[in-house]
Parts: C-alpha cells; structure tokens; sequence
C-alpha cells in the first residue's frame, strides 16, 4: 500500500495539474440534474416547514458544547416535525438562483453532489401515533417531500450487517445514509472533485449533530460499512452513485 498515494488525496496538488478549459462545464455540456430524477406517480410524503426558532429553540452555543455522539437511543419515535427539521438542517434549500439551489449546508461549487436517504424505523406522521411505513426513502430538497423508494425485510438486521455489526445503525428511529454521486461535481470540476465531495459529507453530518441537538436526539456518524454490500441494498450501481457516510437518529433520555 502506498500511502504517499492516498496522503495525496487529502491535499490540493492536484489542482495545479488540471486544464479546468477542459471540464464538462467549460465544454458547454449541460450540467446534471442536482436532485435524482424520479417518476411523478411516486408515493410521496410531504414534509413540514415551520418557523423552526420557535419550535426547536436550542442555542447554537449550547448545541454545539452539548454535541457529541451518541449510539444509545430510546424507543420514542421521531416525529415528523423533527424529522422534517433535520432534513431542513442537512439539505434543505434557502434560495434559487438561476440552475443554483443554495443549501443550508455548503458545497464546492454549489454542485452538492450528495443524495439522502433514510432508512426508517420508527417516525410517527403525527400525534396520533400513526407511523411512517418501514423501509427505504430518499430526500427530495427540491419540493422537500419524502420519497418512498421500497420496503426491504429485516432492514435492521441488514443496516447492522452493512455497518460491520455496529447494533446502534438498525436499533435507531431513522439510520441517515448518504450517497455521492461524482458527475455532479466533476462536471465542473474534474479530477479536482473527489476530496470536496468527502468534505460536503462532512458538512452534512456536523449540522445534523448540531440539529440533533435541538430536538433531544443523538446521533453517531459512521464511516465505516460494507461498500458493496450497502450499495446493493441501496439498489445503487456502486459506480456513478454509491454510499459515502451515514448516521443513525434516535431519541435519548
């Protein structure tokens, strides 16, 4: 193993050694969709906006001396308020500006070349104790609204087995998952794409710990899964998209 190699990952060198005259950008072709297509009869859920201020009112200073990560969660559900504020915190949009929809997190370029989804386990729509059926969802920032993707059997066996036996990825009320997918940012940026792509990850699962905060919840960030194996119960290619981060969410006493 050379690790000069991937020490060479983490800097910016390789900048100096790109023709950004020859991107996809500079070319004229047109850039990717920034949210993942998908078909108008799809089962959606629409999600809440609100005022979070008032309803969720922790300090910044607080959330950020209280964070920490936390992989022992209670069997309260998340509710759909809550959940539809951490997805708000860690992808949700502030602004359009022509093809630019500005996030509540940064992004090199404004490419965000990341998709969420969501393996739910226990999230109430509301107070009457209705539950979100189990299985897998992705974000849609756009309209903000839940996708239902599929429903997958012992899907808390498999988040543990993807995650190399971590109990707390399949024991939370909703295991985050991200994935990348790289055209998005190397149409712009080439070669020069790949350690701010692992950089806009971070971003995410920082506001999701502070957010997570806010509502009395914990979270843990996990770096280390079964690529493969993850990607496949994704139904993700592992090529031009496949799983770069995930964090579990539950609440704690």
């Amino acid at each position: 193993m050379n690790l000069e190699q991937y020490r060479y990952f983490l800097k910016d060198s390789i900048r100096k050694t790109i023709d950004f005259s020859k991107t996809d950008q500079s070319k004229g072709i047109k850039a990717p969709p920034i949210e993942k297509p998908y078909s108008a009869k799809s089962n959606r859920i629409e999600l809440i906006t609100a005022d979070w201020k008032k309803i969720f009112n922790t300090s910044l200073s607080e959330a950020i001396k209280n964070r920490e990560s936390r992989r022992n969660y209670n069997q309260n559900p998340l509710t759909l308020i809550e959940l539809s504020f951490l997805l708000w915190a860690t992808q949700g949009i502030r602004m359009y500006a022509g093809n630019y929809a500005f996030r509540n997190v940064p992004s090199a370029g404004c490419r965000h070349a990341l998709e969420t989804y969501l393996a739910v386990f226990n999230v109430e729509t509301d107070e009457s104790g209705e539950k979100i059926e189990p299985g897998i969802y992705r974000y849609l920032p756009l309209t903000h609204e839940l996708l239902f993707e599929f429903s997958e059997e012992n899907l808390n066996e498999k988040m543990i087995k993807g995650t190399f036996g971590q109990i707390f990825a399949g024991k939370s009320a909703v295991t985050f998952i991200w994935s990348a997918i790289p055209y998005r940012m190397e149409w712009r940026y080439g070669l020069d794409s790949h350690k701010v792509i692992a950089m806009d990850a971070g971003h995410v699962g920082q506001n999701l710990y502070l957010a997570c905060e806010a509502i009395g919840a914990g979270t843990c960030a996990i770096g280390a899964y079964d690529q493969e194996y993850l990607d496949d119960l994704l139904r993700l290619d592992g090529k031009d998209e496949f799983t770069i981060y995930l964090a579990p969410v539950g609440k704690i006493d």
